[in-house]
Formats: C-alpha cells, structure tokens, sequence
C-alpha cells in the first residue's frame, strides 16, 4: 500500500508543485490489507472569494487518497474547466453616505401614527427638511422630512404601515454615486447546459407508464336545451352588486373622533336644552361697522366673535358649565378656554382660543380665521388643539336648521349654532319678520341641573339680542 501511495504522490507532484500546495498523507476510511479493493480518492481544496471571507471548493481526482491544502497564489494555474465566482453586493464610495429618515416626535398625546401617504418615489431627488411621506396621527397629520439633500435610495416602510416616532421610513443616499457589482462567470460554464435537464433513458419511460394508471375519459355529451335560471322568491331581497361598492378604510382621525364620540355617549349623562335667538341687533352691528373694522383690524367681523363673547360672559355667570367632573370630584375652572369645531376634508377637529375671556372681537375674530385655515391644510399642532373648557359647533354655515351636539369629552357643555331663518314673530304686538336662529345647550346632567343649563341659554339669548351689555357688564 505504501508504494502505491508513493507512485500515485509522484504521478501528481507536477500538479502540486504547480499549484504551491503541500501535501498531506490521508488515512483510508476502509481496510488498509494489501487485497483491499477499495477505491481511494484525491481531493484539492480550491480557494473561491466571495466578498471578504475565504472559502474552499472541492476538487475530487480519482485514484488517489490524498488531501491538498491551497495556499496563497493557487488560482493562477487552475484548470480552465473549473469556475471561479465572486457574490455580487451593493457597495457606496463611503459608508457614511446613507442617512435614515425616521418619524419625528408627534406629541406627549401621540404614540404612534399610520403611514399614510409616500410623497416621493425611490431615486427622486430631495432637499433638506423636504417632505417625504405623511403621517396620520388621531389629531392632525405630520410631516416625515429628509435629514440631508440627496436621492432616496429606497422606502422601508410601506403606506398603511403603523409607525412609532424613531421609525425609519426611508433611507436617503447623500451622494447618489452607488454601484451594484455584478456576478463574474467563468468562460467555460454554460447556464443554459446545467439547467437543461437530461432526457430521460426508455427503460425510465417504461417504468413510469407502467406505474400511471389508465384513466379512460368518456365523452361529454352536450345538451342542446340549457336549464332556466332559478326563479327568486318574491320575499328575497334584491341587493345591488358589489362591483357597485368601494370598501375604504377608515382614517386614524375619523376612527378617533368615533371612538371620542360614542365614549362620550356612554359616559355623559347628555341632555339638550334649546332657545331661539333674534338676530335683528347683531346683524345690524355688523352691518353698520363690518367697513370700519376691516380697516383698522384686517379682518372681517363675524357672528361668531359675538357669540363667542356671549359665551364667556354666560360661563361666568354659571361657573358650573365650565367645571368637570373628576372622579368623585368637581374641578371648577377660573380661566375660560374655548373649542371651534371646524370641519375639514379629513374629519372634525376642535382649536382652542386661550383665554378668550381676555380678548376683544378682533383678537377672537383673527385667531378663529388662522386656527380655521391650519385645520384645512392639516398643519395644526397638537398644542392648539389640547384642552379647552367649552365649545362652540357652529352648523349654520352648512345649513343646519336643528341639531343635538354631542360633548368633546373632558367638557361637560357644548354649544350648538344653527342657520338664521326669518320666522314671523310677535314684536310689541305686532307679527313681524325677524333673523331667528335656534340654539342648542347639550351637557351633562350628573353635573349640571336644567336650572343651570336653562340660565345659560338665557344669557346667551340675552346678550346676542342686545350687545349693549357686554358694554355695560349687565
């Protein structure tokens, strides 16, 4: 066995010696007896790079049990048949290139949002502090910026996803200079012969159409006379298809603004008190200065700032309105922050006016007309939105005529406005025609008595009708 192993050693040494490996007797895996039959085999190790690491292919030799370990150089003289192949990877000229754009923070309110709309696409071209993608919280939506002017290099997040702030969204390439190596492929391999697969032998076809079963398929006799449609019963319903129906998910505003309402149904004791106002002596005020006020205000005077002062002068005379109820406690408020429902494209949202007991008609009329214009074009912040002691929903500029507002939880009280109509009324006498709106008062009885709620539709009444009182403090 000994002088085998010597001449087959020797018959390989120019190989070897060509490729720069060292050879290493290798122990039989079967009986070492000089009447063995065993066949022995030579194995090189053939070096193979793919990427940074090193790995080693197997070249199997027939006749020899023998182990040859690669060094450093041994791919030069390979034999032409064998393959060399590098993994292809994407690689930047520098690694610190790329730049994560992640969701901003949304507020101490917020946790988390959904991904609601993807602004670019993956190669366009972005600025600094440029709008990438919108996020939808349960209040307003927010902006995900690009950190850095560059190119997208591709999205992370998908539209519909929810996200978290810290969230990556997208990933931005600073230089746009980024080059995909590409598989290198020795000459002598064919992919179109190693994918091709082998005809099969006649003895195989034979075994396979003796294992199938023959399956004899009778043939299907058309009937000329096809059966009538079955006939609906009169009692069954008609339903329209649903190809005439879109199902579309609903938005994280409207499902919060649900989920705020019907909680606000199952926790409030509601009830709605109503009163009609004349709107003669307010209409009129307007008329008469609406010139002068846009000329030194820049803004235009509206009912809404008469109601509003008419509502914080009732707060204060009913300070019960304006408290909530806190566990087994009444929370009374000494300051009087006012909700305006605004309706968007998006859903209902409710701005604060801070301290509105502070302010004049131009002062309310200016922050009403800015809050309104940031809740349409969906830049409102959080904060203007936070608190607010009372509200005022104002459907009269949609044409409502009569309505229950429901309270904007944690209040207590909501204010409902409706559209003016001329009614015939009794004026000194007399039947005349007169602007009427009616207004609503919907609060919580658990706090609030209909004492209360009937003395404070009473003094909004009573100073809409006569404005001369807020002068006057009567």
């Amino acid at each position: 066995m000994l002088g085998v192993l010597r001449r087959k050693v020797a018959s390989c040494a120019s190989s070897a010696s060509c490729l720069g490996k060292s050879i290493y007797a290798v122990r039989p895996a079967v009986s070492t007896s000089r009447n063995s039959s065993a066949v022995t085999q030579e194995i090189l190790l053939l070096p193979r790079q793919c990427g940074h690491a090193r790995h080693f292919s197997h070249l199997v030799l027939p006749g020899n049990s023998l182990k040859l370990r690669p060094e450093r150089g041994a791919m030069g003289n390979l034999h032409a048949s064998l393959s060399l192949q590098i993994c292809s990877r994407p690689f930047c000229s520098n690694s610190d290139d790329l730049v994560d754009a992640v969701v901003p923070y949304m507020g101490e309110s917020i946790s988390d949002g959904t991904l609601a709309k993807l602004l670019k696409n993956p190669g366009d071209k972005v600025e600094v502090d440029e709008p990438i993608a919108q996020i939808e919280t349960d209040k307003v939506t927010i902006d995900v910026t690009s950190p850095e002017a560059g190119v997208i290099q591709k999205f992370v997040a998908k539209e519909g996803d929810t996200v978290e702030p810290g969230y990556k969204v997208a990933i931005i390439s600073k230089s746009s200079e980024c080059v995909e190596s590409v598989d290198h492929v020795a000459p002598s391999e064919k992919p179109s012969e190693k994918e091709a697969p082998k005809p099969p032998s006649p003895v195989q076809e034979k075994k396979e159409e003796d294992v199938k079963p023959k399956v004899e398929i009778a043939p299907v006799k058309k009937s000329k006379e096809t059966s009538p449609p079955p006939k609906r019963s009169a009692t069954e319903p008609q339903l329209p298809p649903k190809e005439r129906e879109r199902r579309v998910p609903m938005t994280r505003l409207r499902k919060r603004v649900a989920t705020r309402l019907k909680d606000s149904q199952n926790t409030f004791a509601l009830l709605t008190t109503f009163n009609e106002v004349d709107m003669t002596n307010l209409m009129k005020l307007r008329a008469e200065y609406k010139d002068a006020f846009v000329e030194k205000h820049g803004v235009k005077l509206g009912l809404m700032s008469g109601f509003v002062k008419a509502a914080v002068s009732a707060l204060q005379n009913q300070p019960i309105v304006n408290a909530v109820i806190d566990g087994d406690d009444i929370i009374y408020r000494d300051y009087v922050d006012i909700s305006i429902a605004v309706g968007t494209p998006k859903g209902l949202v409710v701005p604060v006016l801070r301290d509105v007991d502070k302010m004049n008609f131009a002062e309310i009329e200016k922050t009403i007309n800015e809050l309104a214009k940031k809740a349409t074009n969906g830049t409102i912040s959080i904060d203007e939105m936070a608190g607010g002691s009372f509200t005022i929903s104002n459907g009269g500029v949609y044409g409502s005529l009569l309505s229950t507002p429901i309270i904007n939880p944690p209040q207590s009280a909501i204010l409902g406005m409706h559209s003016i109509v001329n009614r015939p009324m009794v004026v000194g006498g007399n039947i005349v025609s007169r602007p009427m709106m009616y207004i609503a008062l919907t609060y919580d009885h658990r706090l609030i008595d209909g004492r209360e709620a009937v003395y404070f539709l009473r003094r909004i009444k009573d100073v809409v009708e006569d404005p001369h009182r807020l002068l006057l403090d009567v």
